[in-house]
């Protein structure tokens, strides 16, 4: 997943229909002797919506909370979409515009507090480690470089097949590799975590070697390729909002069409797009163990 020098702006044309980190606050600094208590955050994901019902999929979020023991304060921290999951899966096709336009920038959001009802209820709040005050500024100081630098949502893993040594031709990016990627910072600054079970949510498709297309100026530009171009757009029109349970079966049945019987995907990654020839099983949602890291440095004395 390509790194960017800077986020850009987001155009008014991407909506939210739930405000991004509407409590959001700036990372404290704390004081060096601080002993913070680290959790494990899971719950499914839209439980505040739907409840339990995309947890029995394993459909999770992930996020993790911290408890300073000098302020008895708590914090949450997570990584999410900006405009929500629709935006950062599919593109919107704008009339007067020949590129499928993309609302797909993800970030961090901190915020004071843990709502453990939230967590407890279908989900997980555990205790994984337990830091210093020096450590959590030093991973306050990464969080922000990640934040500016990966910027956009990517909600597939791309593999040549289900088999668990298997090629992965795109990585995701996404809540749960922010989580990840937030425990190997800790453990490298010396957190020592408990040796517990942590499985994460994966959704896959599985496909044969991706052939590269171009980026958006050599397809959809003056001089691109105006059939490939129309391929890409009706490829991504069954995908749109639906406003009838009738227009969506319609879709439904293309996309099937398109994805399974002819095994046809399209992909956007790092601003480029990319052919997939879909392969059995085609779509996979897997919740399996990551388990936690081992550190490349001693403890800071916790």
């Amino acid at each position: 997943h390509r790194r960017f020098d800077y986020r850009p702006k987001t155009d008014p044309y991407c909506q939210a229909r739930y405000t991004f980190c509407p409590t959001g606050s700036a990372i404290p600094v704390m004081k060096e002797e601080d002993v913070i208590e680290v959790y494990r955050l899971q719950a499914p994901v839209w439980e505040f919506k739907y409840g339990d019902l995309l947890g029995h999929l394993k459909i999770m979020h992930d996020a993790v909370g911290f408890k300073s023991s000098l302020t008895g304060k708590n914090y949450t921290m997570e990584w999410y979409e900006l405009f929500q999951l629709g935006n950062c899966t599919f593109p919107h096709l704008r009339p007067g515009m020949d590129a499928p336009f993309w609302c797909n920038q993800g970030a961090a959001c901190f915020y004071e507090g843990i709502d453990d009802a939230h967590w407890k209820e279908n989900g997980t709040l555990v205790l994984v480690t337990t830091i210093s005050g020096t450590m959590f500024n030093e991973m306050a100081k990464w969080v922000k470089y990640d934040n500016e630098t990966g910027i956009y949502y990517e909600t597939w893993t791309v593999q040549a097949s289900p088999d668990k040594q298997s090629i992965v031709w795109f990585d995701s990016y996404e809540c749960s590799k922010f989580i990840l990627r937030t425990y190997q910072k800790l453990a490298d600054l010396g957190a020592v975590f408990r040796k517990i079970q942590t499985n994460y949510t994966s959704i896959i498709l599985f496909s044969g070697e991706p052939i590269y297309l171009g980026n958006e100026t050599s397809i959809f530009g003056p001089q691109g390729n105006k059939t490939l171009a129309a391929g890409i757009r009706d490829f991504y029109y069954p995908f749109k909002p639906h406003r009838t349970v009738g227009e969506f079966f319609v879709d439904l049945f293309k996309i099937i069409d398109r994805v399974i019987l002819n095994r046809q995907f399209y992909l956007f990654y790092n601003l480029e797009y990319w052919f997939l020839p879909m392969k059995f099983p085609y779509l996979k949602i897997i919740y399996e163990e990551v388990p936690l890291p081992i550190g490349s440095k001693t403890s800071f004395g916790v």
